[in-house]
């Protein structure tokens, strides 16, 4: 497996880890409809999140969240419509972004982006 995949995948286990101790309850992990994938979708006060991450080694080159585009958004939203077809009745839906820089030399770094939106 390529080393970037690899590191991505840690991400997501940190991530959902990381969320768990938040209160989170962690329902699907990479979850897919069709073309469209969700890293995480959880539950937290009655609100269902649908959960990008992204993991960067360091800030070097930006922070993680800023190579989620508007593009993601919407694919974020697509498979989040194909999670609610087959389990509806959730009444708020909220999209979250969790950056996290993990440096080898350091603690991971986490910072969740709640509620964002085109």
């Amino acid at each position: 497996m390529p080393r970037h995949i690899e590191f991505g995948k840690t991400g997501e286990n940190l991530a959902a880890i990381w969320l768990a101790d938040k209160g989170f309850s962690i329902l699907c992990r990479n979850w897919r409809h069709g073309r469209y994938e969700v890293d995480i979708i959880a539950g937290r006060s009655a609100i269902l999140h649908i959960v990008e991450v992204k993991t960067r080694r360091s800030s070097a080159y930006g922070h993680p969240e800023q190579s989620v585009s508007r593009k993601k958004l919407e694919h974020m939203m697509q498979g989040a419509a194909g999670w609610l077809h087959q389990w509806p009745g959730y009444h708020r839906v909220q999209y979250d972004v969790l950056a996290i820089t993990q440096d080898k030399d350091t603690p991971a770094e986490y910072v969740l982006f709640e509620d964002v939106y085109l």
